[in-house]
């Protein structure tokens, strides 16, 4: 799994801290701008956060390239809406090679009866893809046979605040683990570039009690630790 930040909002914080002034300011956008320090732009900021003013939070936004997931991981990211997406097409894009690319369960992978079962069935798949492909089916067709192990790449732009409800969903112990990495390692590309908005960022349990009631993971404390300690 690879994923990279690709473009963002110049200076989003700056721009965001900007946004919130504006709404209780008389003067103009430019005046506000050359008013703004550094240290004024993180101190408005912790305070816009706390109150739960998050709708300025909208005015930035950051892309990134997602490579060597799997079909099942994107399914549940592009369930969140308030986001863009674009992702290699299985309908033009058509596989060549002897197997496809594909993404290993840890858990599979542990066992070595089931990662012979996984291989089996993955070759299976392969065989019948290169089959229908050679006889003539359309790829659009043929891919039918591909299973949610086949990897995919995609590029995804969320703006600050969906990112924030993102991270508060994916980055739980009880995510799936293939879109819990995703999140972690998003969550650490924009903390470089924006820290104060998501210097809170991650799961519900880091400022609260655990959402998930009897389903919780029972490890707030070393969760807490693990996101302090990011880097």
């Amino acid at each position: 799994m690879k994923v990279a930040l690709l473009q963002h909002t110049p200076q989003p914080e700056l721009t965001i801290a900007l946004a919130a002034k504006l709404c209780y300011s008389p003067v103009g956008i430019e005046e506000l701008s050359g008013r703004l320090s550094a240290s004024d732009v993180q101190a408005f900021l912790d305070k816009i956060l706390s109150l739960g003013h998050q709708s300025v939070l909208e005015h930035a936004s950051f892309t990134f390239g997602i490579e060597g997931i799997s079909r099942a991981c994107s399914h549940q990211l592009v369930r969140h809406r308030v986001a863009s997406y674009s992702q290699q097409s299985q309908r033009y894009v058509t596989f060549k090679e002897d197997n496809f690319p594909q993404v290993l369960p840890p858990t599979i992978a542990a066992s070595e009866k089931r990662a012979t079962l996984f291989a089996q069935a993955m070759d299976a798949c392969a065989a019948a893809y290169r089959a229908l492909i050679e006889d003539g089916t359309p790829a659009e067709d043929a891919r039918f046979v591909l299973p949610n192990a086949a990897e995919t790449k995609i590029m995804v732009t969320m703006n600050a605040r969906e990112l924030l409800h993102f991270f508060s969903l994916r980055c739980c112990e009880r995510a799936q683990w293939e879109i819990r990495e995703v999140a972690l390692e998003m969550l650490r590309l924009v903390r470089r570039v924006a820290p104060t908005i998501f210097r809170q960022a991650g799961p519900d349990c880091l400022c609260g009690p655990c959402p998930e009631g009897n389903m919780t993971c029972g490890k707030i404390a070393d969760v807490r630790t693990f996101f302090k300690e990011m880097t």
